[in-house]
């Protein structure tokens, strides 16, 4: 099977969690050697937002703020990608077309953001649809998507299934901004929405979901 995994940085960078990098490290070498093609793309979390922060105190413009946050990822995804392959594995693709070159080399290939304007969210949607991917699954710091925000709202709902036309429905910001954070990025949404490749969102606290999700274990929320 050829998956796209989607690692939060609310999971793995909020605070940085080395502990949790090795563990998705170990997950995807297993998945590997299960005959799985894995395209990783990993966010920025909480310490992208804090150099977003500093960008626009300091100046600097919202294209400006992406770069920086961009190469934050980039720097997560290149500690996750040396853990599973070495230090030969340290160079991140930064463009699409080098992702899809790494991936048919080796397997696996592990990535962060690519230019402004685009969340992670927005890059796994892409490389999903160039590779033509069997399935996503997101690791995020919830169980699934709910009917609101969970932290906000005690009353909030845990939706198991959904189609992506109501998953629109459930954002909270329908356009992209720099450092934005909730289940998935709008603009990824659209393009889940044409390509129309299954997703499955997964608490990513623990690293075996991805396995889970794969085997098509009841777990998350499914949209399709």
């Amino acid at each position: 099977m050829r998956v796209t995994v989607r690692i939060g940085g609310s999971v793995v960078a909020s605070p940085l969690n080395p502990r949790l990098i090795d563990g998705y490290a170990s997950t995807i070498r297993v998945l590997r050697q299960a005959g799985h093609e894995l395209a990783v793309v990993v966010g920025g979390g909480s310490i992208s937002r804090e150099f977003i922060k500093a960008a626009r105190e300091a100046g600097l413009n919202e294209e400006a703020q992406d770069e920086v946050a961009i190469s934050i990822s980039r720097v997560i995804a290149q500690m996750l990608a040396i853990r599973i392959g070495g230090l030969e594995w340290k160079r991140i693709p930064t463009t699409l077309e080098e992702a899809v070159e790494t991936l048919r080399e080796r397997g696996v290939v592990v990535m962060g953001g690519l230019k402004p304007g685009m969340t992670t969210d927005t890059v796994a949607a892409l490389l999903a649809s160039k590779i033509k991917a069997d399935m996503i699954v997101k690791a995020t710091d919830q169980e699934g998507i709910y009917t609101k925000d969970p932290k906000k709202h005690p009353d909030a709902e845990k939706l198991d299934e959904l189609t992506f036309e109501e998953l629109i429905e459930h954002l909270e910001s329908k356009r992209h901004r720099a450092g934005i954070h909730q289940i998935l990025d709008p603009e990824a949404v659209k393009i889940l929405r044409k390509s129309r490749i299954k997703t499955v969102v997964v608490n990513g606290f623990d690293p075996e979901n991805i396995i889970r999700a794969l085997e098509g274990e009841k777990i998350g929320t499914v949209i399709s």
